[in-house]
């Protein structure tokens, strides 16, 4: 489970005093607390490493923003410590689908469906969300999609 890896990693990274790995692991180990307080609350019953995984993806796409963001500010020691961060949050996160995978997914989705317009989208992103969730790059797919589509 990454849960797991997540754990073993933070042990590893405090024996060996790497600070800004330990505080990077740490956080990532209090979002995930977070989530599964959410989720027991909301009565949903999601995989383990689903959800940890859906975490990771937010947490990635945040630091993301944050580096780009930093960048055009000219806050290049910012943007460098968010890169940092996302390299050890990049470290757990499955290995996502291609350009080439993505686009024969969204034809075999297309095929499935009889989907041949842009109308037709939400269902296509639904099904591929379904299928493929947690190793689909939404923001890839919706432009592949929109592509397809159109």
């Amino acid at each position: 489970m990454i849960r797991d890896d997540i754990k073993d990693a933070t042990i590893t990274a405090m024996k060996a005093k790497e600070k800004e790995r330990t505080a990077a692991l740490r956080q990532i180990s209090a979002k995930i607390k977070d989530r599964d307080i959410e989720e027991r609350t909301s009565g949903k019953d999601i995989p383990d490493d689903e959800l940890v995984t859906s975490v990771l993806q937010k947490m990635a796409k945040q630091r993301r923003e944050s580096i780009e963001m930093y960048e055009q500010g000219g806050r290049q020691e910012l943007a460098d410590a968010e890169k940092a961060e996302l390299a050890v949050i990049e470290e757990f996160l499955p290995q996502m689908m291609s350009e080439e995978e993505t686009k024969a997914a969204i034809e075999a989705i297309k095929a499935e469906t009889g989907a041949s317009s842009m109308k037709d989208m939400g269902t296509v992103m639904g099904a591929l969300k379904a299928k493929h969730g947690a190793v689909l790059d939404g923001k890839l797919a919706s432009s592949l999609v929109k592509a397809a589509l159109s």
